[in-house]
């Protein structure tokens, strides 16, 4: 005799997102969590099923304009207000919801000077940032690009 498990979902948070959803991430207050997708970044409470708040928008008013896209986002391990997201042209912007409801300006950048005689055709594709994360003191973040880990100091703002 088989037994069969189903298993259905606790809540459903729907309708957050017009494009595809890249990353999400609990709070350390155990309360929220934030969904990114391509353009923006969400923060979810979890009691509250039917509404969001956007806490990054990137989405120019032309779509022509369009630069570069968010691939992904994660909280800090203990600064419940600290969060850090990632691009396709390889950069990281550590925010402070505590500065601002909507968090356009960034707090610290993290970026890789870019040599211009390295300079090809595939550069954004490699050095786009495909994840981030946290260590567990919080101090240190990971990403990975196509070719690569780097491990970077929060310390520093230089390379990692």
């Amino acid at each position: 005799m088989d037994l069969m498990v189903e298993v259905s979902p606790r809540r459903i948070f729907a309708n957050g997102h017009t494009y595809h959803i890249n990353s999400i991430s609990v709070n350390s207050d155990c309360e929220t969590y934030m969904s990114a997708d391509d353009l923006r970044i969400n923060l979810w409470h979890l009691a509250i099923t039917d509404r969001s708040f956007n806490i990054v928008d990137i989405k120019p008013a032309n779509m022509e304009d369009l630069t570069e896209v968010i691939t992904a986002s994660e909280f800090h391990p203990h600064h419940c207000n600290l969060f850090v997201y990632s691009s396709s042209k390889g950069s990281l912007r550590l925010c402070d919801m505590r500065a601002a409801a909507l968090c356009d300006k960034h707090s610290k950048l993290f970026e890789e000077p870019e040599d211009p005689s390295n300079r090809s055709f595939f550069s954004e594709i490699i050095s786009s940032v495909s994840d981030v994360k946290f260590s567990h003191s919080g101090r240190y973040m990971l990403t990975r690009d196509y070719l690569t880990v780097k491990v970077w100091d929060l310390n520093r703002r230089r390379g990692p």
